[in-house]
């Protein structure tokens, strides 16, 4: 007598995790384009291509799916800017141009459309949801400070820059950045140029290692 083989199914593991991806993402686009209150789930579920139903097979509701967005559009954000500071790995001789380009390059995606998103979306929707701003804030800024920090450790510990606390060097140059950035583009709502990034990547990279470069 033959075994009975058990139903191959249709959806494999790797498929299933694609979707999901996709329905996020298209439900970011959406969130960002018309809010959280504007937003219904068959608009996410039109924007993904897929049935609503679809959507609900892999998040439970609207509130879940939000959620989810912001926490998968942080760690994309995140992603972006510790490639920025990796940068500092290794930043050969010329210590003061790779932290000008690894500024620039967190400026770059600070600016860019989909960290601004999350933010609006964040303090927009920070009244009924409190927690996410420790979820955004936890995958971004928190994990990319601690990246940074890193990094200057490193470079202490070789005589790079001088010894320092690691973490009080991240905060600080971090916002030798975000500070003037914030003004300038008026809380995310007015488009940096890509001369005005140089300019505060230069001014940042240059008050920090007046601060922090060995010797002084």
């Amino acid at each position: 007598m033959s075994a009975v083989q058990a139903p191959v199914s249709r959806t494999s593991p790797r498929g299933r995790i694609d979707k999901r991806q996709a329905i996020l993402d298209a439900a970011f686009t959406v969130f960002a384009s018309r809010g959280y209150e504007q937003t219904s789930v068959k608009d996410i579920a039109d924007e993904a291509r897929v049935a609503k139903t679809t959507v609900y097979s892999h998040l439970e509701d609207k509130e879940q799916l939000f959620r989810l967005t912001l926490a998968a559009a942080a760690e994309s954000v995140l992603a972006a800017s510790v490639d920025a500071v990796d940068r500092l790995r290794a930043p050969g001789d010329d210590l003061r141009a790779v932290c000008e380009d690894a500024a620039r390059e967190l400026l770059q995606v600070c600016c860019g459309e989909r960290s601004r998103a999350l933010r609006w979306l964040t303090y927009g929707q920070v009244a009924r949801f409190p927690d996410l701003i420790d979820t955004v804030q936890g995958r971004t800024s928190v994990r990319l400070a601690e990246a940074l920090a890193d990094r200057f450790a490193r470079l202490s510990l070789t005589g790079r820059i001088r010894r320092c606390d690691p973490a009080e060097a991240a905060e600080q140059f971090l916002a030798l950045l975000t500070a003037p950035m914030e003004t300038r583009s008026r809380m995310g709502t007015r488009d940096i140029s890509a001369e005005e990034i140089d300019a505060v990547a230069r001014s940042a990279v240059d008050t920090f290692l007046r601060a922090y470069a060995a010797g002084s």
